[in-house]
């Protein structure tokens, strides 16, 4: 009987050991929980498959960089260098500088660049080129289709633009003026800068971007 005593205090010692033991494991889960958490929330939410980035359907930017929208350079930055005198044009996207995010999300954005002697080209369409180099919608004015041929022209003996839906024909050295077929009007420009020997956006566009009738 005089043991007692004794037996109990020391069960009562283990049991206030254990339950402290296990008190600071809950505040350790509890505090590891609330850091993750807050390094989540501190985090810039992904974007998900199947959405477009911030700004990829934005209309081009002044100083957006230009890249290419296919073929095996597709997204790579499109320089001066890469563009051959004469033509044929190459197929383009803005791109933000910035964020790096291309503005492909709309199709009224797809560019065509093409590089001509600067001395075919008139005073309005030589203000806006750099070196000779030309940024014109690749949207056709009639219905909307994507101007796509570099041929030469069924009224005269230049290569133009065409869009083979309905063989609308635009010279890019007149400022893309409508040379043949059913277009009411010209393709929309985009002025041009050179940063660092690539191709940059000077300005927004010159005219409207868009068929004038459902394709």
């Amino acid at each position: 009987m005089s043991n007692a005593p004794t037996n109990v205090a020391s069960s009562s010692s283990d049991n206030i050991a254990e339950f402290e033991s296990c008190a600071e494991q809950t505040r350790r889960t509890l505090l590891l929980g609330a850091l993750a958490t807050t390094a989540c929330l501190g985090c810039s939410a992904p974007v998900r498959a199947g959405e477009d980035a911030p700004g990829s359907d934005e209309r081009p930017q002044k100083g957006d960089l230009l890249v290419f929208s296919e073929g095996d350079s597709e997204g790579k930055l499109i320089k001066a260098a890469d563009l051959t005198l004469g033509g044929p044009p190459v197929h383009a996207w803005p791109q933000d500088p910035k964020t790096s995010v291309v503005r492909s999300a709309s199709r009224l954005n797809e560019l065509l660049i093409i590089k001509l002697d600067p001395a075919e080209l008139d005073e309005q369409t030589k203000a806006r080129a750099v070196d000779g180099i030309l940024a014109y919608s690749a949207i056709c004015a009639h219905a909307g289709c994507p101007v796509t041929a570099w041929v030469k022209s069924d009224v005269g003996d230049k290569d133009v633009f065409k869009c083979m839906c309905h063989n609308s024909e635009y010279d890019p050295r007149e400022g893309a003026q409508v040379v043949y077929g059913p277009a009411p009007r010209r393709l929309a420009a985009l002025p041009l800068a050179l940063a660092d020997g690539s191709l940059s956006v000077a300005g927004g566009f010159v005219g409207k971007v868009g068929g004038a009738q459902p394709g």
